[in-house]
């Protein structure tokens, strides 16, 4: 019998990170506090800027991945609340460091302010992999083609059951493509190797292969010219017309290929132990990181009509501060002034507003930090958005309370397994079985506390829309998988919530917009779960718009 071998693995502390015997740089002063509890909660990695070191609303895992360059799957291990709780870091740092100085910096301070210790190791985790399938179906290039797979572009109006997508580059080059019925994107690719292929299917749109490099496996030399499509998810009217693709059915029944999740042996990086509790401060903390004053609005702003092609496009933060939002409703805007992602919160907004477009082209003061790795930082920026509504729209608002329909979790009979108290909470969205109803998204949640679940139900599905109370009386932490249909928790009408009313009165479950099978997140809650998400009216504050003008003030 052959015996296993596993690698040596090395505990890990500030005074001997992988490896180091010098001791190793530390920032010459931080600031770490528990984060404040936010709907929003989305980790803002700020980094390095004006000798300040900013990292908010960030778990133990942000923190961990972050200073030893690791994905999130990749950290393992640790107590249960290593994925819930939420810390803010703040600390001053030499004019001449570096990134990598800068994660040495953050390795020291998890050492010493959280007592972390981590260490080496190698784990089998699933990786997507492209094989040989049955029949290949690629035709050999001829050698002089542009390399690449790049979507097809638009030649006329969409066909009926599609519609027209603004796709925008890194270097800010906008191509319009139009989407097929079952919102499909059709990839043309020439003169590519599989290696680069498989390199670059993860950045693919529509592919959602996870946070790991897909692996080649074919064997196939030389380069190849193809085309494929797949649907991309979509939550709209427009994402269940049409048949829908899966983008391993397109590369196995279109190209000839699989692609299949083998367990490949990973290197990770497993946490020992670690305080729940930072230490307190040094002094003169806040002397020497005051805090910065965040600003109000845009230096200068160019705002107009979207032109009657209807383009859209993404919300960005450009290098220098430029800010730009293209063919977005109003509605769409004053809903990012008030970061908020609750529909229902917002109310009194006209409906012209739903379908008006306007492109906006502004400049934000080089304070404001408004970006990190692929996100936008839409705490910073909302009140620069809100005063541009009440500046070039004249919106004007209020707040007051106002009955509103709420829901509470409650047992029924519940199908939940009991959870290791060892294990790490968490819940994580992962792809959906095969032959679900189209726009299902799985959630795998582990050793998660009721109370714990009702506070992400209300982001995992547009419904719903309000803080969900825990009304279940269960105690300790469970385990489940739970499957529904986005697109059956997206009601027409102008808000998320259809008015507020929808469940009630009688059933608690609301309506689909359409039948294209599957679960809503009511439905499922209670058939997968035994649970049940009961409606009731309780007061919440609301947002009233009591003035919005059709027409922009003049640039």
């Amino acid at each position: 019998m052959k015996r296993a071998f596993f690698p040596v693995a090395f505990a890990l502390s500030a005074a001997a990170a992988f490896g180091q015997t010098a001791s190793p740089p530390q920032f010459e002063i931080a600031d770490v506090h528990v984060g404040a509890k936010t709907p929003n909660a989305f980790f803002r990695n700020g980094g390095a800027r004006g000798g300040r070191f900013e990292l908010k609303n960030a778990t133990m895992v942000d923190l961990i991945r972050v200073a030893y360059d690791y994905g999130a799957d990749k950290v393992l291990g640790g107590p249960s609340w290593l994925e819930l709780d939420r810390f803010d870091v703040t600390a001053k740092i030499p004019s001449d460091s570096t990134p990598e100085t800068q994660k040495q910096m953050l390795q020291s301070l998890l050492a010493d302010r959280f007592k972390l210790v981590v260490r080496k190791d190698t784990r089998p985790l699933p990786t997507y992999a492209l094989t040989l399938g049955k029949k290949l179906q690629l035709k050999e290039a001829v050698g002089t083609e542009d390399p690449g797979c790049r979507p097809e572009a638009a030649a006329g109006p969409p066909a009926e059951g599609g519609t027209r997508l603004m796709m925008n580059s890194q270097n800010g080059v906008t191509t319009t493509i139009n989407l097929r019925p079952g919102m499909t994107i059709r990839y043309q690719c020439r003169n590519i190797t599989m290696a680069a292929f498989a390199e670059g299917l993860r950045g693919m749109m529509g592919t959602d292969l996870g946070p790991n490099p897909v692996l080649d496996q074919t064997g196939l030399k030389g380069s190849w010219n193809f085309d494929v499509k797949w649907s991309i998810a979509f939550m709209g009217p427009m994402g269940g017309s049409g048949d829908r693709i899966t983008v391993g059915d397109a590369v196995e029944k279109q190209l000839g290929l699989k692609l299949e999740q083998p367990q490949i042996p990973t290197p990770v990086i497993l946490v020992d132990s670690v305080s729940r509790k930072p230490s307190d401060n040094p002094p003169g903390v806040a002397e020497a990181l005051p805090p910065t004053k965040a600003p109000t609005e845009f230096e200068v702003a160019d705002v107009k009509p979207t032109g009657p092609d209807g383009r859209m496009g993404p919300i960005q933060m450009r290098p220098g501060g430029r800010f730009t939002s293209q063919g977005r409703p109003l509605r769409f805007l004053i809903m990012r002034a008030f970061n908020s992602n609750n529909a229902d919160e917002i109310v009194g907004i006209p409906n012209w507003a739903q379908s008006d477009r306007y492109d906006i082209t502004a400049k934000a003061p080089e304070s404001a930090a408004l970006s990190g790795p692929g996100r936008v930082d839409f705490d910073t920026l909302a009140p620069m958005i809100r005063a541009l509504l009440v500046d070039r729209f004249k919106m004007t608002y209020h707040t007051e309370e106002r009955p509103v329909t709420t829901y509470s979790l409650v047992a029924g009979k519940p199908k939940m397994k009991k959870a290791d108290p060892a294990s790490r909470t968490s819940c994580r969205d992962v792809n959906a079985p095969a032959g679900s109803a189209p726009g299902s998204r799985t959630f795998t949640c582990q050793n998660i506390t009721m109370a714990e679940f009702a506070d992400q139900l209300q982001n995992l599905s547009p419904q719903p829309t309000w803080p969900i109370l825990d009304g279940t009386g269960i105690e300790g932490g469970w385990d489940f998988t739970l499957t529904f249909s986005m697109m059956m928790s997206i009601p027409m009408g102008p808000g998320r919530g259809g008015g507020g009313d929808a469940g009630l009165p009688g059933s608690p479950v609301p309506n689909a917009s359409e039948p294209v099978g599957g679960y809503t997140i009511f439905e499922a809650v209670e058939k997968q779960l035994g649970l049940k998400l009961e409606a009731k009216k309780r007061p919440m504050p609301v947002i009233v718009i009591d003035h919005l003008e059709q027409k922009p003030t003049e640039n």
